[in-house]
């Protein structure tokens, strides 16, 4: 298998990329377009920085209103053509062909040990492993057999000779297409949020916790409703207060007075979405409660260790400007969270949007009556995850990340650098948005979409730089300017 290559293909560049340290777009994800086919997968949706949304989008691979080249999506600015992705999984190919080989090996092993020939050779070309033995069987030799074994291990061969490959890339951009529509879907009800939502698609896809942070009345909490309606989700919604219990997050042992016995009462915790409302207004001692449903994917009550559904994410929200009666995350706890999104205020026109919808008679507690329906499922999210961990890195991509986060640590404005499980984070995301962008490999323009969002909130900037105005995007983007990229 030839190495995938660690930067863009050379294709014709129809608009310039921006030069400044905003390089790739940084963290900059789509807004969802109009599904084009039933038949072909859905393409991304059109790219954009996460912190800024430009009115039109370009890249590489062609601007984002023709359509590009087919199997493009190499830049935030560039989008999928029709015809879905041109570079399919090295693995499936690879499925392909083999099973291509060992079917015609059953049916050439077959012929030569059957006294017939004619009938083993059919049976092992037409029925792939299973019809490779029986052929081979019904002609009396051991070839026929062994030929349609190797077919079987060798192409993993799918009902009616099928190989498996060919169903893994099928299956992969069934469900590519069903996570764009997930994003469609949840742009009908939130206005103005797309790199919010596909950072929430992105966690989902590497089973990863979400920090949002954003001031009071941007859709927070109705973006996570929105996202659990369309993906067809169980959500809980916890109010952290001061008065919070941690068995009050995780559940708790109750008396039942009938049985004379304990029985374990489930908290919110056990639930596929958990939205942890203002994360920050509660005790350590409660916030701490989520560190090993977070990390293990369980809760120990009593001693016992309690599994959590699957999926099972964390989205928690924080107010940036208000610190009144607040308790702020400790760094052990910010580092769990995969990615920390920032939800920005609306635009004019995406805050008239917003106000002509309500004119309109739109309820926010009501999304059923605003046409939100489930366009995906967990079986989706979990062939999008078996997809993405196929998708391939260079050794050299992998150096970049390694450099990035070292760079973080040497920085003279930051106290606290990024550390090892920050760049197998920063490995995930941008995997992650490469399967979205169509991709089964990861450039290095991945790596820097998703450097910002990943790394932000496991750094932190010195007391005396931040009197200067120093921020820690601000270092983040010194130092992917400074740490050269693979080409």
């Amino acid at each position: 298998m030839s190495q995938p290559p660690t930067s863009r293909p050379e294709t014709p560049q129809t608009a310039n990329a921006s030069t400044s340290g905003e390089s790739g777009g940084h963290a900059g994800f789509g807004r969802p377009e109009t599904q084009q086919s039933s038949s072909a997968p859905d393409p991304p949706a059109g790219d954009q920085g996460i912190e800024a949304q430009p009115a039109t989008f370009s890249g590489d691979g062609g601007s984002a209103t023709s359509g590009g080249p087919a199997g493009g999506g190499h830049g935030f600015g560039s989008v999928l053509g029709q015809g879905g992705f041109s570079q399919p999984p090295a693995g499936g190919i690879g499925g392909a062909s083999a099973g291509g080989a060992g079917a015609s090996g059953g049916a050439s092993a077959g012929g030569a040990g059957a006294s017939g020939g004619a009938s083993g050779a059919s049976g092992g070309a037409s029925g792939g492993a299973s019809g490779g033995a029986s052929g081979g069987a019904s002609g009396g030799a051991s070839g026929g057999a062994s030929g349609g074994s190797a077919s079987a291990t060798a192409g993993g061969g799918a009902p009616g000779g099928a190989p498996a490959g060919v169903g893994r890339i099928a299956d992969s951009a069934r469900a590519r297409g069903a996570l764009n529509r997930l994003r469609a879907e949840v742009g009908k009800v939130v206005v103005g949020q797309d790199p919010a939502v596909t950072g929430l698609v992105i966690a989902l896809l590497c089973q990863g916790h979400v920090l949002l942070e954003g001031v009071p009345g941007v859709a927070k909490t109705l973006m996570v409703r929105t996202l659990s309606a369309a993906l067809a989700l169980d959500t809980k919604r916890l109010q952290f207060t001061p008065d919070l219990m941690p068995g009050d997050v995780t559940g708790s042992l109750v008396y039942d007075a009938r049985t004379a016995e304990f029985s374990f009462r489930p908290g919110p915790v056990f639930t596929n979405l958990l939205l942890a409302d203002e994360i920050n207004r509660t005790p350590p001692k409660t916030q701490a409660s989520l560190l090993e449903a977070m990390e293990e994917r369980q809760v120990s009550v009593e001693g016992e260790p309690r599994r959590l559904p699957d999926p099972f994410v964390v989205v928690a929200t924080q107010n940036p400007i208000e610190y009144e009666g607040t308790y702020p995350l400790p760094e052990a706890q910010l580092d769990r969270f995969l990615l920390k999104l920032t939800v920005p205020l609306p635009s004019r026109d995406e805050e008239f949007r917003v106000l002509n919808n309500h004119h309109r008679g739109f309820d926010p507690r009501d999304l059923a009556g605003a046409g939100v329906t489930a366009v995906a499922d967990a079986g989706d999210l979990a062939a999008g995850r078996a997809a993405v961990r196929g998708v391939q890195a260079a050794a050299e991509v992998l150096a970049y990340v390694v450099d990035l986060c070292r760079a973080t640590r040497q920085s003279p404005s930051l106290s606290l650098g990024a550390s090892p499980r920050g760049a197998t984070a920063l490995l995930s995301t941008a995997k992650a948005w490469a399967w979205l962008s169509g991709r089964d490999y990861v450039t290095p323009d991945d790596v820097k979409a998703l450097a910002r969002p990943t790394l932000r909130h496991r750094v932190a900037v010195r007391p005396e730089a931040e009197l200067e105005g120093v921020t820690a995007d601000g270092v983040l983007d010194t130092v992917l300017a400074s740490v050269p990229a693979p080409r």
